[in-house]
């Protein structure tokens, strides 16, 4: 046993100061303690808490070392329990003592749970007593999680329930709020969560807490009600029929006023949610056979005080009745059957009863509320389910619904049939067909109803998934029908009707191919249509093609979801348009329209997302046998597997083919670089070295970029090694070699340009190396402004390869990499630059620095900032407006910093709001506006120079300019003024 001087002083503060230095001790090596000593321990502190009260801090201390020994001998810890519980009052003690004796109790609890259990009741009671009348928030927390675990393990509560109860509940509902600046950092809500977990943890506090959640929620005070009603949602969890028994009548008049007269959504929102809640506990409550079905006397009850509001001719309740019923009949199966059965028909007399089209939506929509709800529930017989008693009358007024006149009745219409369409095997056939047809007029509706069009769109869709045979029977052939009506309005020349519902009619086409069944019919329908869009004496344009491919695209993208389809798809789709292509690119006395405009770049862009989309998800054995046909389709003109392919000449785009077969290399690429990367491609290293010769070729600059861009999809995604170096030294030399002539530089650059990015996306060490040779480009003459374009480019994002769907490597953090390593060198060159090519670095380093997340700018923003603000000055609009978007953001989340050049940005934006360029001026408004989120008191000086400034642009001949002129000069008005 320690002795000494200190600890037996006479003096307290002496003895106070000797324990504390051996609780302190204690608290570093209690680890290393024996069992004998710490039973001496224990018993020396046991009796020092009969000690002075100055003495007590430091023996508490102490025993919360001792509390964390693994070597307690059984026994003790129910021995210090009893002696804090006796001698010490706790409520007395400062908070950081009243904190250590919640820490004991807790490591007690943790780790001699058997032993206090064996306490009993006394234990809670004791407990009670340390708890009783605790203030600080931060020992709240720790004591609500001591009541819970006692509640939760299963502790003995005995007669306490109603004390542990009282000394909880006088808490609720939570009023705290924290200090400024609090270091603690406890929110109004952590104790709002703490407590409620308490007050919800078991039935036995029912009786007493239920009265209070009424009382709460019946008073003024929003965030009692607030607070009540979610803890009412979360008691629902643990309570069962015997405990809400005797409050239900008071918890329904209490929500149903709070949702009747509300002034406040949220409390709406969690009256409703609890209302759900009580109902969900009476649906799973078991019941005797001789019990109260509570849960029908209770849903009678709501029905009978909502549903009359539903027949009221003024409507004035008729949504929160409705939110009501819908509330509880979400609930279960039983409760939405049973609210279901009783409000369905009324609503189906109320909807004939009212002639206007408003008063017929409101209806509709709460007929949709309980649709809805049906669809969470199974039934195994058909039979059972509610709504096939009514299947007929719903479907009546549905189909009355999309004849109505009423825009905003047709669409309400489209979405009860959705809804009711997915309850299975309810729609008969004959019903089927009619929404079909409702389906496919509404398609056809003019401009002014586009958005019932959509919706028409989005609803075929939806039931084509559920209902294939049913469209593949009576909406495809309609649509088959009105495609060959536009090839025959081609052949006669008839534009106007083709122009109004060709686009249609392939929206259509694509919107219901969700299903593989449908997609095997509506592809070759549209593969028809596209090839036979060149016959007749008025050949289709560009917009027309692009149309065809677009809806290609859509089904490519529904085919996605399904294996089979996607496979279908792809060796359908990608084989006609490789053969409609290689047929345009051929060599004859006579080009076709059709022709001609399949080699335009629009088109070919809208066919390299076709071929993109329809192989990105295929598995690597199918891509596989698709790319042992396709690459020698380019590499040796093998059209063996290409439909109809009897052309006039050979496919030859690598070796002297003309310029519309190297141009095809587009679809090349499109295919390669959307493959898996584990898919092996046949003659790789002749495809990479006929990619880089025809990426240097001068005759067709879409040819040179599609071969660059493919050669760059290709390198990102080939694994590490020899080869990759060694095409990487090709690249390298053929860029060098085009660089250094006069003839192809462009091409060169490009090359230089789609290589290193795909560097850069996968972190290879050769980036950094083609990134300073880029940047070095900023000083040339002729391609300075295209180097500092490149930039942009680097840091974007593309559509058609090196993408993350594509399968292309692209590392997570690949901006912040090329930021740091690259923006000192551009901010180096800038300074070394001369003036005339400035702005080359200006634009690159705003390029970068505008497609950076903002949190790895800021930090880097007070080193940056001079040159952004010079940036402003340069007079290219491509670099103004790039700056400007970079720094408008950064006024509202870097403030502090832009205080400091506020005198710079106020004159360069008010002059760049009367720049040439529309866009920029728009750019400067906005940063004006931004500029309001400084303190007021540095702006104050500004505002009336700023307001006369921009009274400018108030004249502005466009209209997007004033917008945002009298959006800033408002804002700058009202700044200093009371309340802004």
């Amino acid at each position: 046993m320690p002795r000494g001087s200190s600890l037996e002083n006479p003096e307290p503060r002496t003895r106070a100061r000797g324990i504390q230095l051996l609780s302190q001790v204690l608290l570093q090596c209690h680890s290393l303690l024996l069992e004998k000593e710490v039973v001496h321990l224990i018993l020396f502190y046991e009796n020092r808490l009969k000690d002075h009260h100055l003495v007590i801090p430091s023996v508490l201390q102490g025993l919360r070392a001792l509390s964390l020994c693994v070597t307690l001998p059984p026994g003790l810890a129910v021995s210090v329990l009893k002696a804090i519980f006796q001698e010490v009052h706790v409520q007395s003690l400062p908070q950081v003592d009243r904190h250590t004796v919640y820490s004991i109790i807790t490591n007690f609890m943790r780790t001699r749970e058997e032993e206090l259990k064996s306490l009993g009741a006394d234990f809670t009671f004791g407990f009670i007593q340390v708890m009783d009348g605790e203030k600080d928030p931060r020992n709240l927390l720790v004591a609500f999680r001591i009541v819970y675990d006692l509640i939760s393990r299963d502790y003995s509560l005995g007669p306490f329930v109603e004390e542990l109860f009282e000394v909880t509940s006088c808490y609720f509902p939570i009023d705290f709020t924290p200090p400024p600046n609090d270091p603690h950092g406890i929110q109004r809500e952590d104790l709002i969560l703490s407590l409620r977990a308490v007050l919800a943890s078991t039935p036995r506090f029912a009786e007493f807490l239920l009265p209070l959640l009424i009382e709460k929620v019946d008073s003024e005070i929003l965030s009692a009600k607030l607070d009540s009603l979610q803890t009412l949602n979360a008691c629902c969890a643990a309570y069962g029929q015997k405990e809400l028994k005797d409050f239900l009548p008071s918890l329904w008049a209490s929500i149903r006023r709070e949702v009747f007269q509300t002034a406040s959504e949220r409390v709406e929102a969690e009256g409703l949610a609890a209302l759900n809640s009580l109902t969900a506990c009476l649906s799973r409550s078991v019941l005797r056979a001789d019990a109260e079905d509570l849960l029908d006397s209770f849903l009678s009850n709501i029905l009978q005080d909502c549903r009359h509001h539903l027949c009221e001719p003024d409507m004035k309740l008729v949504w929160p009745s409705a939110k009501l019923l819908q509330a509880a009949a979400g609930a279960s199966a039983r409760a939405c059957d049973h609210i279901t059965s009783h409000v369905l028909p009324l609503l189906l007399e109320q909807f004939h009863k009212h002639s206007q089209s408003n008063q017929r939506r409101t209806i509709l929509e709460m007929i949709l509320g309980f649709l809805k709800l049906q669809q969470k529930w199974s039934y195994e017989d058909k039979d059972e389910r509610p709504l096939s008693g009514f299947k007929d009358q719903l479907c009546s007024l549905i189909f009355m619904a999309l004849t109505d006149p009423n825009t905003q009745l047709q669409l309400v219409g489209i979405r009860t049939l959705t809804v009711l369409g997915a309850q299975p095997d309810l729609l008969s056939s004959g019903d089927l067909e009619l929404a079909v047809g409702h389906l496919y007029r509404l398609s056809f509706l003019e401009e002014d109803s586009q958005s019932c069009r959509v919706a028409a769109l989005e609803a075929s869709g939806a039931l084509a998934t559920l209902y294939p045979v049913a469209f593949s029977s009576h909406l495809v052939p309609r649509l088959a029908e009105d495609l060959c009506a536009e090839e025959s309005d081609l052949a006669r020349g008839d534009g106007p009707t083709r122009c109004s519902r060709h686009p249609r009619c392939l929206q259509a086409l694509s919107a219901v191919s969700t299903h593989s069944s449908i997609v095997k019919e509506t592809l070759p329908l549209l593969l028809q249509h596209l090839c036979q869009m060149n016959r007749g004496s008025m050949s289709p344009g560009t917009s027309e093609v692009i149309a065809v491919c677009q809806s290609l695209q859509q089904v490519a993208e529904r085919c996605q979801r399904d294996p089979e389809s996607c496979w279908y798809f792809h060796q359908t789709a990608v084989p006609c348009l490789l053969a409609l292509a290689v047929q345009a690119s051929m060599p004859e006395k006579e080009h076709s329209v059709l022709k001609k405009v399949l080699l335009e770049d629009e088109v070919l862009a809208a066919m390299v997302s076709v071929i993109a989309t329809a192989t990105t998800h295929l598995s690597p054995d199918l891509a596989a046998q698709s790319v042992a046909h396709i690459v020698p389709l380019f590499l040796d003109g093998n059209i063996s597997f290409l439909p109809e392919n009897s052309f006039s000449g050979r496919f030859q785009p690598f070796q002297d083919g003309s310029s519309g077969q190297r141009r095809l290399v587009a679809l090349l690429m499109a295919f390669v670089c959307s493959l898996p990367r584990n898919v092996e491609i046949p003659q790789l290293n002749r495809l990479m070295r006929e990619l880089l010769e025809l990426s240097c070729c001068q005759s067709c600059p879409f040819s040179s970029t599609a071969a660059a861009k493919c050669f760059a999809g290709l390198l990102n995604k080939h694994p590490a090694g020899q080869q990759l170096d060694e095409f990487l030294q090709l690249a390298e030399d053929r860029v060098e070699a085009g660089l250094s002539s006069g003839s192809c530089r462009s091409q060169a650059f490009a090359l230089l340009l789609w290589v290193t990015k795909a560097l850069v996306l996968r972190y290879h060490p050769r980036s950094s190396c083609l990134a300073d040779r880029l940047m070095g480009l900023l000083s040339d003459p002729e391609l300075g402004p295209a180097a500092a374009d490149g930039f942009s480019l680097l840091m974007s994002d593309c559509t058609d390869v090196l993408t993350r769907a594509g399968h292309a490597e692209v590392r997570i953090m690949f901006r912040q990499r090329f930021f740091t390593d690259n923006v000192p060198a551009l901010v180096r060159g800038f300074h070394a630059a001369p003036q005339d090519v400035k702005p080359n670095y200006l634009k690159g380093l705003s390029h970068v620095l505008n497609r950076l997340p903002k949190p790895v700018l800021l930090p880097e923003l007070p080193t940056l900032l001079s040159l952004l603000l010079e940036a402003l000055s340069c007079p290219d609009s491509v670099v103004q407006l790039s700056t400007l978007s970079c720094l408008q953001p950064l006024l509202l989340e870097a403030p502090q910093v832009m205080s400091l050049h506020i005198d710079t940005l106020v004159t360069k934006f008010l002059n760049l709001s009367a720049s040439p360029s529309m866009a920029v001026r728009i750019a400067a408004l906005q940063c004006m506006h931004a500029l309001t989120r400084l303190p007021t008191p540095m702006l104050l000086p500004y505002k009336p120079q700023v307001i006369r400034a921009l009274a400018k642009p108030l004249d502005d001949k466009k209209r997007l300019v004033r917008k945002e002129a009298v959006s800033a000069r408002g804002e700058w008005f009202l700044l200093g003024s009371p309340g802004s």
